[in-house]
């Protein structure tokens, strides 16, 4: 029989598991529907990470360690959420201790082995984090969309509806930014006049208001589809980097050269969020992607399971 080690990168759409024997081999993956207790009931967000966890564990194979990374970790000290995941994962053959981390912490030990340095988590909302010994010491943001989020897709949908009602508002031509932005919330045409204009701005307050304020998050997209042609749409990208990367420095000492670590849709690679974000700080340190939050699980329940040595999974 063959000792294993299993991460579980667990999202609200998507849940990733992958296993790893001692020398960093890869010996399962498995996947399944999102597994975030704060999105889903319990019983059903543990049966489906209990089933990615099944599907990555090989036959016969011992779980000496087991990690679930996601976020809103918070949500695991509720003795009953525990209570409900322990039950399914010992269904699955899970017998050692379950850890539970962000993912913050994953998405940092997917991208680099040192044990210190700072996450910037840019997706839906927005947060950075100060790592130290490979876990969540301090972070800033964080707050929601209400309090805060600032740069994430929800702040950037949001300054794309300000700009296009600002546009309607005054006499200049509107530009591909806000005519995208009304094209997607607004079903009547825009006409270019006086009256049009009141008619497209009420209607777009309207629809906003009428959806739920996170569904704002929608219009970041066009922003970053835009941003090479469009004026505004280039604001919004240019102020988003700026906002993001004062939210990473926040966590940092001076003249700190630890990594950081870019996680999220709205900081990738492609991104021009991304790309603005890493022009900013790449002049002050390393600036990392990370691949796959569930590689850096798996590498946390190996390090937990077998100490130091344990080497980071070859994937």
């Amino acid at each position: 029989m063959t000792d294993v080690a299993v991460g579980v990168d667990i999202g609200g759409t998507s849940s990733r598991a992958l296993a790893v024997s001692a020398d960093g081999r890869v010996a399962g993956r498995g996947s399944s529907g999102g597994g975030n207790p704060n999105s889903h009931p319990p019983a059903l967000a543990a049966g489906r990470v209990a089933a990615a966890v099944a599907d990555a564990v090989p036959s016969g194979a011992v779980v000496a360690g087991c990690m679930l990374g996601l976020a809103g970790e918070s949500k695991f000290t509720d003795p009953a959420v525990v209570s409900v995941f322990e039950t399914a994962l010992r269904q699955a053959g899970v017998g050692c201790r379950i850890d539970v981390v962000s993912d913050a912490e994953v998405a940092f030990a997917s991208a680099t082995s040192s044990p210190e340095g700072t996450v910037l988590i840019g997706g839906t909302g927005s947060v950075a984090a100060r790592i130290v010994r490979r876990r969540k010491e301090s972070w800033r943001g964080g707050w929601g969309w209400l309090l805060g989020d600032e740069g994430s897709a929800y702040w950037i949908g949001r300054q794309a509806v300000r700009s296009t009602l600002a546009a309607l508002q005054s006499t200049g031509a509107l530009g591909p930014l806000a005519l995208a932005v009304l094209a997607e919330a607004v079903e009547t045409p825009f006409a270019d006049d006086p009256a049009g204009r009141r008619l497209a701005l009420s209607r777009l307050i309207t629809a906003v208001n009428a959806d739920a304020p996170i569904r704002l998050a929608r219009f970041a997209s066009l922003v970053s589809g835009l941003a090479a042609t469009d004026r505004a749409a280039a604001e919004i990208v240019t102020d988003a980097a700026g906002l993001l990367a004062d939210q990473a420095r926040l966590t940092r000492t001076p003249d700190e050269t630890t990594p950081v670590v870019l996680a999220g849709s709205v900081i990738g690679p492609a991104s021009p969020v991304g790309v603005a974000l890493r022009e900013r700080l790449s002049g002050e340190t390393e600036v990392l992607f990370a691949p796959d939050g569930a590689t850096g699980a798996a590498w946390l329940a190996a390090l937990a399971a077998w100490g130091p040595q344990a080497p980071r999974p070859v994937v």
